[in-house]
């Protein structure tokens, strides 16, 4: 299980080169653009893929070797972070090719996933030296970010399949945000507060605010 964490987080920034590259469809950005919701961000906010992917690839790694290949909370972890990177993967040439509500249940399945790595961590008595940085950091804004992320998804399914108004949002968008912004405080309660996981989806919503404005 510790080796599918590695060959999923090396999977995700190839998989998103592809991607961006027109291999299964459109881009994303472009994809995006189709179906515009008062729920989207800002182009520049993306970027914070790149940092997650490189914590994420130094994770993997990290989880592989010295003592840690014996902690217990690792262990316990590394099928929730394998699924998480792997659906986190599958999540872009699904959306490239507008399949939406596909698209949804994986993007919610990698948050859940993501989310219950970044749970364990919050509540190990008997961490590893360096879990911090090596684990809790890049797990943390993985779930942060996504947990924002699957709710634009999820407006943008709203929009794609016409199941509200196209032309007066502000409803129900502020619905999704208010179910957002509840899922995100429930999670930040029962990891005892985690700053990484509060960063990430700050940035977000500082994103969602710029394009807005």
């Amino acid at each position: 299980m510790r080796l599918l964490v590695l060959l999923a987080a090396i999977a995700m920034p190839v998989v998103a080169w592809l991607t961006n590259s027109g291999t299964f469809g459109p881009d994303n950005g472009t994809m995006s653009d189709r179906y515009p919701t008062l729920l989207v961000a800002a182009g520049y906010a993306f970027a914070i893929w790149g940092l997650i992917f490189l914590l994420d690839l130094a994770y993997a790694g990290w989880q592989l070797t010295g003592t840690r290949k014996s902690d217990d909370t690792l262990t316990r972890i590394a099928p929730w972070a394998a699924g998480g990177f792997a659906l986190t993967t599958l999540w872009m040439p699904l959306f490239a090719m507008s399949q939406f509500w596909l698209c949804l249940l994986v993007i919610f399945g990698a948050t859940f996933c993501l989310i219950r790595c970044a749970m364990i961590l919050s509540h190990d008595r008997t961490p590893q030296e360096g879990q911090w940085m090596w684990a809790w950091l890049p797990l943390s804004l993985h779930a942060g970010w996504l947990s924002l992320a699957a709710f634009l998804n999820l407006a943008q399914v709203v929009v794609a399949y016409e199941l509200a108004s196209t032309t007066q949002q502000l409803p129900w968008s502020l619905a999704i945000f208010g179910l957002a912004a509840l899922m995100l405080l429930m999670v930040n309660l029962r990891m005892r507060g985690n700053v990484d996981y509060v960063v990430a989806a700050l940035w977000a919503l500082a994103a969602v605010y710029v394009k807005q404005s």
